[in-house]
């Protein structure tokens, strides 16, 4: 079995030893997170030196990134005359950020092999509390790992995941901005709830949490359910947060307006797999 030693805390976080006392603690502490905030933080689960490996590569990789500037709302949809003007697939906001795609990171990668350790999914889907048979690896070879590179001035406005579980590892910081916004639980697989995500566009919901993730730092994130920002980074230091997808439909992959939005390209595979998902919200 691979193992992690030289990027992960292991002794800190033994996703190495399930059915450990250490990690059913674990376990039980990332579940009350989960239910009470859709989200959960490991601090420092990457270590010093497994930190400098994963700076290293996102350095070596960030000119790879597919830089985009336009205006998306919350959905990554296009408009839609038929609704109100003041409904939320009717606000868009300015996007400037880039992504390095997934297939940048070889086998090899400290990122990918983050991922695709045997025991980091299992990990993760038992924190969420997911079967088995709803619970895979993203299958969209241009977005399962990727890397977020934002720059100054740069950010990421109010929005929803379209796959159901987003772990994020915070990689370096920028000098200051950057903060991640979110507001847990906002809608369901059954209810967009559109009037509370007006209030949220509109600055007007005490919804809103706000979270201060540092270099090493992973976080559990149910982001299809929670609307989430992050807010313009100040300064000449680049932004790096590591992103890993699952899902709960197997060879569900991203959709076409999304992915070419976001990395500038789309692949045959997501023509074949458009709408392959377990409900029916807007992406």
């Amino acid at each position: 079995m691979a193992i992690l030693h030289d990027i992960v805390d292991l002794g800190k976080y033994p996703i190495d030893r399930p059915g450990s006392p250490a990690y059913d603690r674990m376990i039980d502490d990332l579940r009350g997170d989960l239910e009470r905030e859709g989200c959960a933080v490991l601090p420092g689960f990457v270590h010093e030196e497994g930190l400098a490996l994963l700076t290293e590569e996102a350095d070596r990789v960030s000119d790879r990134a597919h830089r985009s500037f336009g205006r998306t709302n919350p959905y990554f949809s296009q408009d839609d005359p038929s609704l109100p003007w003041y409904h939320p697939v009717r606000q868009f906001e300015d996007r400037s950020n880039a992504f390095v795609p997934a297939d940048n990171f070889a086998a090899d990668s400290p990122l990918r092999r983050i991922y695709e350790y045997p025991g980091f999914m299992p990990f993760i889907r038992t924190a969420l509390g997911e079967p088995e048979d709803r619970f895979f690896r993203y299958d969209d070879p241009l977005a399962d790992v990727i890397i977020n590179v934002v720059e100054e001035g740069n950010g990421f406005p109010w929005h929803f995941d379209t796959n159901n579980y987003t772990v994020t590892l915070a990689i370096q910081n920028g000098q200051d901005g950057g903060e991640f916004e979110y507001v847990p639980h906002l809608r369901t697989s059954e209810d967009e709830n559109y009037a509370e995500v007006t209030r949220v566009l509109d600055g007007g919901s005490a919804r809103v949490r706000q979270l201060a993730l540092h270099p090493g730092d992973l976080q559990i994130f149910r982001g299809r359910y929670a609307l989430h920002r992050v807010k313009p980074v100040v300064g000449d230091q680049r932004r790096y947060v590591g992103i890993f997808s699952f899902v709960e439909t197997e060879g569900m992959c991203g959709g076409v307006e999304r992915t070419r939005q976001l990395y500038g390209r789309v692949l045959p595979l997501h023509h074949e797999r458009e709408g392959l998902r377990s409900d029916q919200l807007r992406d």
